[in-house]
């Protein structure tokens, strides 16, 4: 099922709320911007990772909590966390 803007920022809160291990009402939202991404995994590809090299248009959700700030990028079909912890991760 496709996800709207609005989705994806409920399911990026959650998925932060989780890997930090508190409310989700504790996440801050820091900013949504539609962006551009260099490829179809949104810049933020996993070691080995292959990718199709075509700009991707998608989201921006940058949210924080517990003094750690994350970014996740995402579109109607998929969502990733960059850099959290020093891996990038599929969500």
């Amino acid at each position: 099922m496709a996800m709207t803007k609005e989705d994806a920022v409920r399911r990026a809160r959650a998925d932060l709320a989780s890997r930090l291990g508190v409310n989700e009402n504790e996440i801050e939202e820091d900013s949504v911007e539609d962006a551009d991404f260099p490829d179809a995994s949104f810049g933020a590809g996993s070691p080995g990772e292959m990718s199709a090299q075509m700009i991707t248009p998608g989201w921006r959700i940058r949210l924080s909590a517990c003094g750690e700030r994350a970014e996740y990028r995402a579109n109607r079909n998929r969502m990733r966390l960059v850099n959290f912890r020093g891996a990038n991760h599929q969500v």
